[in-house]
């Protein structure tokens, strides 16, 4: 695997990724070059990311799979190329068998013509990553297709059907500052040059799944004292690749969790961060859900400055 500029460092074969260690704060597509070996990543968690996605499946099927009618041929395109790039790569956990597919991580044997009228569904069992399908319509791209168990404050139904402008509507400075270059990347992206892009927030609660609610930080239960136990870091490692056969875009999300507490062993990252606050707009910071704890927050990074002077 290649080492991504992000990576702070790989502790127990799960990277760790602060984006924000740089200590600027800038509204930007902020798109790298992917290596298409390093598409899909697997780490320590991956058994128990698979659980929670069956659970999900039980609980709210609804909330984590839905397509519109026409996606069919990009969602078989995208199980295609996931199945061998697995088999490729990862060809210790993954075997394709007489017309089946076998996770030996999680002891899974999987029928593909199960899946006909709803190949994305496979896909998304065999991966931690969640994946979107993005198809070209009159009104730009729109999501026409989605396994979607880990969102961030977001609801599949929500955005089903909608282009990217709409889909975004609620990031401030999203139309006046990025789409016209979200539009432009995505016209120009070509299947030999996929793209990446990470980004972070805080949340108050390590769960994957934040699809069900609007979420809003009870600064109530957070002191400084408190923050590093209470307060988890979440990154998304976000990529986009161009399908060759039907020219529709993936976009998929792959979620990192960490306690607030990790950057006591990254201080280097915890000053970016304590300086990054300092730059990030009133309106982001409330769309972040970082105003109501911004202080506390700060405070806490300060105090592990003042531990490693």
């Amino acid at each position: 695997m290649r080492v991504d500029s992000e990576i702070i460092s790989c502790e127990a074969s799960k990277l760790i990724y602060l984006p924000f260690s740089e200590g600027q704060w800038r509204l930007s597509l902020g798109l790298k070059v992917l290596h298409l070996e390093d598409w899909i990543q697997i780490d320590e968690e991956f058994v128990p990311y698979l659980q929670r996605k069956a659970e999900l499946r039980t609980e709210c099927p609804s909330d984590v799979f839905a397509s519109i009618p026409g996606s069919e041929a990009a969602q078989q395109e995208v199980l295609d190329l996931l199945l061998e790039h697995l088999t490729q790569h990862f060809p210790t956990y993954f075997q394709r068998v007489a017309g089946t597919v076998i996770n030996r991580l999680t002891q899974e044997t999987w029928h593909p013509t199960d899946f006909v009228g709803a190949p994305l569904d496979l896909a998304g069992r065999l991966v931690q990553e969640d994946l979107c399908l993005m198809l070209s319509g009159e009104d730009g791209y729109i999501l026409g297709a989605a396994s979607l168990s880990f969102p961030s404050h977001w609801r599949l139904h929500d955005k089903l059907g909608r282009s990217l402008t709409p889909i975004h509507e609620p990031v401030p400075g999203y139309s006046p500052k990025l789409q016209h270059p979200v539009s432009v990347y995505f016209d120009r992206l070509r299947p030999e040059n996929p793209g990446y892009r990470m980004n972070w927030s805080i949340t108050n609660t390590p769960e994957l799944f934040l699809g069900n609610h609007i979420h809003r930080i009870d600064p109530a239960g957070v002191t400084a004292d408190t923050a590093g136990e209470n307060l988890w870091i979440r990154v998304e490692r976000q990529t986009l690749r161009r399908l060759p056969r039907t020219q529709a875009i993936l976009f998929t999300i792959r979620t990192y969790v960490y306690p607030l507490s990790l950057l006591k062993q990254h201080p280097t990252a915890a000053v970016g961060l304590n300086a990054t606050l300092d730059q990030i707009p009133p309106n982001m910071q409330i769309y972040k859900s970082l105003a109501p704890i911004r202080d506390v927050l700060k405070e806490y990074l300060e105090g592990l400055q003042d531990k490693t002077h």
